[in-house]
This record gives structure tokens, C-alpha cells and sequence, in this order.
């Protein structure tokens, strides 16, 4: 079944630059703790930051759900919440507190049992082989807050509605059934069950903190600088410079056909080493990977980037550059919105 999703009034949206991502999870702590101190979403990340190449959070998520050719929302699946999630962990918390400062034979702080997966699993491993062709980048990931979202299509409910006055997309609980056909068909895996009060949950896009015109925690609290948070239709603002006017801010997976609203500046790499230690010119990051993640328009993406970092060395002046070094923490958000306040 496909619900007809009427066209918001205006569209607030997200661009990430992975070129500036310190993979320090500040923003997946400010999220967390903000939104998800119930015990029934301890396993849930509205925000996480994944280490690529790497299988993501959860499990291997890039490999279900989305559309078909058609437009229909494709069979999707329920994350495992043991192989796939991964259960909150249990620590020897008392043994390593127990333990004698004279004994021969300390405790060392550790999971409890054998846990198979969690978020934050494979980081930092990547993949190649030091030091000629090495190579990971951090992908923070939320909720894409798609234009045509299948997790809304998904639900019988009705219960997964797009507001007017910003786009954002959001989960109505009370009419929720926990039926998690959401959870099944969003391929990006931002829905969550929280297993407590039987309901579906995923990022709000920090709502309320959007109608004082503030941007989202994960954006604010970013020490990177590097998220910028506004709307699509301000040609003034990042947004439209960074998706399109420059076109260097791309989606996620847009074969998907979800036409999502966080974009990604997609990471440009430093080249491949010969045996000698010598520059190769070629990319450490394979292009086909990148392709893979963000699709075609990834190569003319990096082109532009490298042209305007080109100028930018020669002294010439680049608004790009400028705008994605980001001197002021400020000028990364631009939230305000005549026309929500009119609604609200």
C-alpha cells in the first residue's frame, strides 16, 4: 500500500561533511541522552556514527528494505536484538570494585557473557594494508526524514505522519500497535521498537528545539563543525549552497528512492603508497565503495571539491571552502521560519 504524503510547506534538512567527522560519538551522547533514557530504548541509536567500510549499526542494515523498481516498499526485515542490535551489555562492575589493590590476580572491567554485536562494534578497523592503501571514514547516520518515507507507507496504522510546516517525519504512539512493519520496510534501519511500551520510535530531528528555531542536539553539540541544518528552499542558507548550488552534498543511498533529506560531502582521499612510500595518485578509498553509498553523482561531487580546494590553495577565494571550514559555528544553521511559526 503507498499513502499519498503531501508536500510540506517548507523542507528543514541536514548536511554532513564526513571530511570533518572525528568519529568522537559527541553526538550520538547528546542524542542519547537527551531522547533515549527509557530502559526500553537502551539498545536504540537515533544518532550513531559507524565506521566504514565496516557491517553499521545494525548489522548489516544497508542489505533490506527501501522500494522496488515500481514504487512499492520492498519486504524488509526486524533487526535480531542479538546478533543485529545487540543487547545492552552487562559489566563486572562489583568484581572490578571488589577486587584487592594487593592481590596478585586483578579484574579487569568486562562484558559479561559473550556478546556477539553492538553499536560501535568494528570501529575504527577499516580495511587495506599499512601503510600502502589503508583506509576507514566515519558515517554519522539519523533519521533521513524522506520525502516519500516507506516507513510511513509501511504502516497500516497510519501512525507515521510528515508535518506540514517542516518535513519532519514522526510517529503518532498513540495509535501505534507495535505492529513493526516500519521497522521492516525502512532500509536506512531508523526506526526502532521500544520493547517496553510496545511502540515504534526513531529521531524526531530534535522537534521541538526546530520551532525555537535551535538547531538539532547531534548538530549543536558536534565539535567537528561538521553539520549544517536548514531548510531546502533558503537560497541564503548552507543547505541550498551545499545541495544545490554546488552540488557536493549528496543522499545516502538513493536507490533506495526515499529522496531522504540528510545529505552527505562525500570524503575525499589522501592516495595509495607504492612499496617505496612514494604517492600513487590514486584514491586509498575505492571509488566503486563510495559509489556504492551515495550512487553516481559521488564522482562529479569530489571533482567539485577538489577544484574549489585546488583554488582555495592558490589563494583564490572558494565560498565552498569557505562555508564547509566553517569559521563560525553559526553560520552552519539557519532556522528560521516565518512560515512554521504561521502554523504553530
Amino acid at each position: 500500500m503507498r499513502y499519498e504524503v503531501t508536500t510540506p510547506k517548507r523542507q528543514v534538512a541536514m548536511v554532513l561533511d564526513l571530511n570533518k567527522c572525528l568519529g568522537c560519538h559527541t553526538c550520538s551522547v547528546a542524542c542519547k541522552k537527551l531522547w533515549n533514557t527509557d530502559s526500553g530504548t537502551d539498545y536504540t541509536y537515533w544518532n550513531n556514527v559507524e565506521t566504514h567500510p565496516g557491517r553499521g549499526f545494525p548489522a548489516d542494515w544497508q542489505q533490506t528494505g527501501g522500494r522496488t523498481a515500481t514504487g512499492d516498499v520492498k519486504q524488509g526485515k526486524v533487526p535480531n536484538l542479538d546478533t543485529e542490535y545487540g543487547r545492552a551489555w552487562q559489566f563486572n562492575h562489583k568484581n572490578v570494585i571488589a577486587t584487592d589493590a594487593s592481590s596478585k590476580k586483578k579484574d579487569w572491567l568486562r562484558p559479561k557473557g559473550d556478546p556477539s554485536w553492538g553499536p560501535n562494534w568494528d570501529e575504527d578497523e577499516g580495511t587495506g594494508t599499512y601503510p600502502q592503501d589503508n583506509h576507514y571514514f566515519y558515517l554519522p547516520r539519523l533519521c533521513n526524514h524522506c520525502a516519500e518515507p516507506a516507513c510511513l507507507d509501511a504502516c497500516p496504522r497510519k501512525a507515521i505522519y510528515k508535518r506540514d510546516e517542516d518535513g519532519i517525519v514522526l510517529v503518532n504512539q498513540d495509535r501505534c500497535h507495535g505492529y513493526r512493519f516500519c521497522v521492516e520496510a525502512c532500509p536506512y534501519k531508523k526506526v526502532y521498537f521500544d520493547h517496553e511500551r510496545q511502540v515504534a520510535a526513531k529521531c524526531i530531528f530534535c522537534m521541538p528545539r526546530i520551532e525555537e528555531e535551535v538547531a538539532p542536539a547531534c548538530a549543536r553539540q558536534c565539535p567537528g563543525r561538521l553539520r549544517f541544518v536548514g531548510y531546502r528552499d533558503d537560497e541564503d542558507g548552507p543547505i541550498h549552497k551545499l545541495v544545490e548550488k554546488y552540488k557536493v552534498a549528496i543522499p545516502l543511498h538513493p536507490e533506495y528512492g526515499l529522496k531522504p533529506n540528510v545529505f552527505y560531502v562525500p570524503p575525499m582521499s589522501p592516495p595509495k603508497l607504492d612499496d617505496k612510500g612514494r604517492p600513487t595518485g590514486e584514491s586509498r578509498i575505492p571509488m566503486s565503495y563510495l559509489e556504492g553509498l551515495f550512487g553516481k553523482e559521488v564522482h562529479r561531487s569530489l571533482e567539485i571539491l577538489h577544484a574549489e580546494r585546488a583554488k582555495k590553495k592558490q589563494g583564490q577565494s572558494s565560498e565552498l571552502m569557505d562555508l564547509l571550514i566553517a569559521y563560525d559555528w553559526n553560520d552552519n544553521f539557519k532556522l528560521d521560519n516565518p512560515k512554521a511559526r504561521e502554523v504553530i
